[in-house]
């Protein structure tokens, strides 16, 4: 596999959807921290948006970046624990066409350094659809940097060896990797 791997740097088109029914775009730390790591490893932020945790919400939005030709990658944050109100993977698992199955148990395993057995309680996932990759992580921004630190910072990255997740998203022109994003909130 290593063919996948490029020698140049490809920037991505990334959005960022929070599900919280507190915060606000003001107040959305781990939102806030996702957007300035996949900016300062060279990537474009697509769209941001917030959501309250409601399974239609989260599809209606995350349909829409699915669709858009411009959004390469989603990333949200929010709705992965066991609370009634927790209803990200629900929201999202009907709207992959292939699941990254190693992503949960991945995460889990790099969160037990840091928070011990409460790691069990993340359902944090990952999949591919239509071209997206759609990664859904915790709430907090020490999960959020786990996750991009350890596992999407390399995965993001074309010229990650023996192989990356760029080669499996949509492919952008130049024209486009630069131009507006049609559902930016």
């Amino acid at each position: 596999m290593a063919h996948l791997a490029q020698t140049e740097f490809r920037a991505l088109r990334i959005a960022v959807l929070t599900v919280s029914d507190t915060r606000t775009l003001a107040t959305d730390t781990s939102g806030q921290a996702l957007i300035e790591m996949l900016e300062s490893a060279g990537h474009i932020l697509a769209a941001r948006d917030l959501v309250i945790d409601d399974i239609y919400q989260i599809r209606a939005r995350l349909s829409q970046w699915i669709a858009d030709p411009l959004v390469q990658v989603v990333l949200i944050t929010g709705g992965t624990g066991f609370t009634a109100r927790d209803n990200t993977p629900q929201a999202v698992q009907p709207l992959l066409d292939k699941q990254v199955e190693g992503f949960g148990e991945l995460f889990r395993q790099v969160s037990l350094a840091e928070i011990g057995t409460a790691s069990l309680q993340s359902r944090a996932l990952a999949g591919i659809s239509n071209g997206v990759l759609v990664c859904c992580l915790p709430g907090s921004p020490n999960a959020c940097r786990t996750a991009w630190q350890k596992i999407l910072l390399e995965q993001l990255d074309s010229r990650t060896r023996p192989c990356n997740f760029v080669p499996h998203l949509k492919p952008l022109s130049d024209a486009q990797a630069g131009a507006p994003c049609a559902s930016r909130s």
